[in-house]
């Protein structure tokens, strides 16, 4: 089974692909993010390195239990072949404290023929903010 848009990616499909990953990243419906993942995709994010569908399933389930009103925003930044790199922010409130972060960093993306993501890496810095300075569309 095929997941289009395919490499080698054109301006047009790479930026199809980048919008289909910020929609289902915004779902925060972990199921469906992890549909996107080759079953052994190997992931970096920020200090935690893990593969498989099973490992992103269970980090994706505990960020958003700490992360809530997540909104994100990616935008295409380059790509070639079978690979994409996106900029990307997200603003959240975590769960215990209330305060609203902002996030922003990059993504280096390493797709399959299929069209399955079969490597991701990331690595992002957070800031503090108020509910004032919000900017990615939380209500």
């Amino acid at each position: 089974m095929q997941r289009p848009p395919l490499p080698p990616f054109t301006q047009a499909s790479a930026l199809a692909k980048v919008q289909a990953a910020e929609d289902a990243w915004n779902s925060k419906e972990p199921e469906r993010v992890v549909q996107a993942y080759t079953p052994d995709c190997l992931w970096r994010n920020r200090h935690e390195t893990f593969q498989g569908r099973a490992a992103i399933l269970f980090f994706l389930k505990r960020k958003w239990a700490t992360e809530l009103n997540y909104q994100l925003m990616k935008e295409l930044w380059s790509y070639t072949g079978s690979r994409i790199s996106v900029r990307f922010e997200y603003e959240w409130q975590h769960a215990d404290t209330k305060e609203w972060y902002r996030s922003h960093g990059n993504e280096h993306w390493e797709f399959n023929s299929d069209g399955y993501m079969s490597r991701r890496d990331m690595s992002a810095n957070d800031i503090s903010i108020n509910a004032t300075e919000l900017r990615i569309g939380i209500n």
